[in-house]
């Protein structure tokens, strides 16, 4: 026969209900009636639907702010790209230097160089890129936007 108490998953002893010796358990608590104003029990939420709640709410974030977020990436890539240009190829400084002439908040924008045909690509990410051409007496020229 077993002892009357052992130890649980948690290490807290127990009582055997099978030991003759043993004392009944606690009885549960009682809990009020529920009346016609009781509440329901509280449904725990579970990490796969939170994960989806989150997924959900973002996406009709994205759907929500689209326009105004791809114009704002689209102006900026084309700041960028003729800023870009007009210092590289007007100015003659270094690409590297030329994002020393942003305005604040044009740190995601990116710029590569053509050599061979005298343009910059600026680029932000996911969303927008612009590409600006030097042409001798017109200067930076924009590509048409699409």
């Amino acid at each position: 026969m077993p002892p009357p108490f052992f130890p649980d998953r948690t290490g807290k002893a127990m009582v055997d209900p099978r030991s003759p010796t043993s004392t009944p358990p606690p009885s549960a608590p009682v809990l009020a009636p529920a009346g016609p104003y009781a509440r329901p029990p509280r449904r725990r939420l579970r990490p796969r639907r939170v994960a989806l709640l989150a997924l959900v709410a973002a996406g009709i974030g994205i759907a929500v702010a689209w326009e105004p977020l791809h114009g704002y990436a689209v102006t900026g890539a084309a700041y960028g790209a003729r800023v870009g240009c007009s210092c590289r190829f007007v100015g003659g400084r270094a690409l590297s230097d030329c994002t020393k002439d942003f305005e604040p908040g044009m740190a995601l924008i990116t710029l590569r160089e053509d050599s061979e045909a005298r343009s910059v690509t600026a680029r932000f990410p996911l969303l927008a890129r612009q590409t600006a051409t030097y042409r001798k007496g017109w200067g930076c020229v924009l590509e048409p936007w699409k």
